[in-house]
């Protein structure tokens, strides 16, 4: 301890090592939510995804249905299974991949308060509607014809 510094108490010191590890943790959070979001950004990982929700399929599979080039399928793939987004398992000479609920249910509990606050939203807008009432019939109003003065 330098000469002439204060120390600070101990409890002091635990709340601020929790509020530290509390950021930390936060940041980490975030960045992965924002690494989620990057992934599922790309339209290819997303058409594999939804191929997925189904059963599992091979690269083969994959391929076909999305007419896509293996070696994109495959890279595609790499990044989902590295994100956690799926898993793969070897039968006989065919790689088949399954979906991996576990980043999406992540995903969902981010976006739970965004749906709670819109959902409230589209709730009052519905309310305020219906107690407007439906308007009569609005009956289309005769056109009048325009005509050509002969000069």
């Amino acid at each position: 301890m330098l000469r002439g510094s204060i120390q600070a108490p101990v409890g002091f010191r635990a709340a601020r090592l929790k509020y530290t590890l509390t950021r930390i943790y936060a940041v980490e959070y975030i960045k992965r939510v924002e690494s989620v979001f990057e992934i599922i950004a790309e339209p290819n990982r997303r058409a594999i995804l939804s191929l997925l929700v189904s059963s599992q399929q091979s690269v083969g599979e994959i391929e076909r249905q999305l007419r896509m080039p293996q070696p994109t399928v495959s890279k595609h793939l790499r990044v989902l299974r590295e994100a956690g987004f799926v898993e793969s398992t070897v039968d006989a000479q065919r790689r088949l991949y399954r979906l991996k609920p576990e980043p999406l249910q992540e995903l969902d509990a981010w976006l739970a308060p965004f749906r709670r606050f819109w959902s409230a939203h589209v709730d009052a807008l519905e309310r305020h509607l219906d107690r407007m009432g439906h308007p009569k019939e609005v009956q289309p109003t005769p056109s009048k014809r325009k005509t050509r003065r002969k000069i």
